[in-house]
């Protein structure tokens, strides 16, 4: 076995699901024993044996992807209760294993992932996929770049055929729900409790938390840096419209007329609307010019 197939046989086994009682399974998914893997690559010493060995690497692995998930998505996990997150986490790692050299990456597919598994997420379902949208978008709006803004004076000597980009930290969302208020709740209480008690008791935690009612209504959401903190702002939808436009490297013109092409902002009102955007999108530096941000930098969140 060489270096290269060695370390495939590793991470395949390293990264296997634990058992209910958190040790290494005693078969790969494909059926061969583990002890047989184990001494194909690992060998025993005077305490332990090969196996005895790989598991200690499969269970600090999974200690370790499990606690960094959660630490990333506290109010996902309030939502559908802790038992459900941990069978949600460990399903959603097995599919999507980490594969970036920094945890910080972890949770990238997590929001997409739900969409598509409502079992793992009970009745909550909708609302639990806008929360985990709204806390990966916390994420990248906290460590993602930030580029030179255009002033306002810059912004008023464009022309309609003029293209600009937004900030890489700058996270666009259509939600379902205007879950922005319930996940900066849950945060405090998570920061709250880990503060004044350590732990919740296990018979708190296991179940989902007693939400104020929301009604799903449809929400545009932005989340930015100012400095060094995080901070949410809901859109009108022609704004949200118009972001996303320039987001995808239309013109002016183009992003004017996708915002306004269903909307029922009388004519008149639609130049003075698109000032006052502007004036706010200076102001909070989101703007800045097209060709100081590569389209690799940047994510959009829908």
């Amino acid at each position: 076995m060489n270096l290269e197939a060695m370390q495939r046989a590793m991470a395949a086994a390293v990264m296997q699901p634990l058992t209910a009682s958190e040790g290494m399974r005693a078969h790969a998914p494909d059926g061969r024993a583990m002890t047989e893997i184990a001494a194909s690559f690992i060998a025993p010493n005077s305490r332990l044996t090969a196996f005895e060995r790989l598991e200690i690497y499969n269970r600090q692995y999974w200690f370790r992807v499990l606690g960094a998930l959660a630490e990333d998505f506290p109010a996902l996990c309030a939502v559908v209760g802790s038992a459900r997150f941990e069978k949600l986490s460990v399903a959603y790692l097995t599919a999507h294993p980490s594969r970036s050299f920094t945890l910080r990456n972890l949770g990238s597919k997590l929001a997409d992932w739900l969409v598509r598994h409502s079992e793992f997420a009970g009745r909550r379902h909708a609302l639990a996929v806008d929360v985990a949208r709204i806390e990966w978008a916390f994420v990248e709006a906290f460590d993602s770049a930030e580029r030179p803004p255009l002033s306002l004076p810059q912004i008023a000597a464009l022309d309609a055929s003029s293209r600009l980009a937004l900030q890489p930290h700058l996270q666009l969302m259509a939600l379902q729900y205007p879950a922005d208020n319930l996940v900066l709740s849950l945060h405090d209480r998570e920061k709250r409790q880990a503060s004044e008690a350590g732990v919740e008791h296990e018979e708190e935690a296991a179940t989902p938390v007693k939400l104020p009612r929301l009604r799903r209504r449809p929400t545009w959401l932005a989340a930015h840096r100012v400095e060094y903190s995080v901070y949410y702002r809901r859109l009108e939808q022609e704004e949200f419209l118009m972001l996303t436009a320039l987001h995808r490297g239309g013109s002016l013109g183009q992003a004017i007329e996708d915002a306004f092409a269903q909307s029922a902002i009388p004519v008149e009102r639609r130049a003075a609307r698109v000032q006052a955007w502007f004036a706010n999108w200076a102001e909070l530096g989101w703007i800045c010019a097209a060709e100081s941000v590569s389209s690799s930098s940047q994510a959009l969140s829908s």
